[in-house]
């Protein structure tokens, strides 16, 4: 299915509009059930119809907005900056230099690598590999961290490769990690908010589906948040994780198949 350019989303028909409400509202179910999801979720099910760089200026707002929600949801802001500001601050430094890879010559790759990154993140959470860096060692790894999270983030818009399996090798309790998560990926989408509007991706163009998935997301929020009570996570999780890989071999499938067929 071909993709729809962002500069004509004004006149944008309304079997998109309405495509683009249920995957966020499906995003948001996830992200409130299981705490995050909402930007890998969305992105990788746009991508099937549209340009990941495409995907992302509509996920942009969304993003932000619930992040700030999670990000104050909690006691530990504090301490949260104090351990992940090396590993902010190197997401920030790699978004920007990488500013050029969503719209640039390798910008066809990025399906690609966003299909990849998806089984990466599906596996590793299947397979509950777990990694341990100590306190007296989480500031100096957590810099080089955040640098290549940023590079691949400026790519793909996915950040959850390798920041998500270094917050859980710092040993954050479970409420401190979900904070923590919401600290980390408001601050990283907003880098990446500027590099997209540097490259003429987000503007008065995006309003109206990024309201649609707004509006969705929060639905899907509190959906999912009522049914964590009822519903056991692991579960929940296992099945996402199995749907994260199969949607990550689809999009390097079709990609491949593009290049190369």
């Amino acid at each position: 299915m071909p993709g729809y350019p962002l500069r004509q989303c004004t006149a944008m028909p309304d079997p998109l509009l309405l495509l683009i409400a249920a995957v966020f509202a499906f995003a948001g179910f996830v992200k409130g059930v299981i705490g995050l999801g909402l930007p890998t979720v969305s992105i990788g099910l746009l991508a099937v119809i549209m340009p990941p760089a495409q995907a992302i200026a509509i996920v942009i707002v969304p993003a932000i907005v619930t992040n700030i929600w999670q990000t104050f949801a909690g006691p530990y802001l504090r301490d949260i900056i104090r351990r992940l500001w090396p590993l902010m601050l190197g997401t920030v430094i790699g978004i920007r230099l990488g500013s050029g890879l969503m719209t640039g010559p390798y910008a066809r790759y990025g399906t690609l690598v966003l299909g990849g990154l998806l089984v990466i993140y599906g596996l590793l959470g299947l397979s509950k590999m777990r990694f341990h860096v100590s306190r007296a060692h989480e500031k100096w790894v957590g810099g080089p961290v955040g640098l290549v999270t940023g590079v691949v983030s400026a790519a793909t818009g996915v950040q959850v490769i390798p920041s998500m399996p270094f917050m859980q090798a710092i040993g954050m309790e479970k409420d401190e990690l979900v904070q923590a998560l919401g600290v980390f990926f408001t601050t990283a989408t907003l880098a990446l908010a500027f590099n997209l509007t540097d490259a003429g991706l987000l503007s008065v163009a995006t309003a109206l589906p990024g309201g649609v998935a707004l509006v969705a997301a929060f639905a899907g929020m509190f959906a999912g948040q009522a049914v964590r009570t009822r519903m056991h996570p692991d579960v929940f999780r296992r099945w996402f994780l199995i749907s994260i890989i199969g949607l990550g071999c689809y999009l390097s499938a079709e990609t491949l198949v593009k290049m190369f067929g």
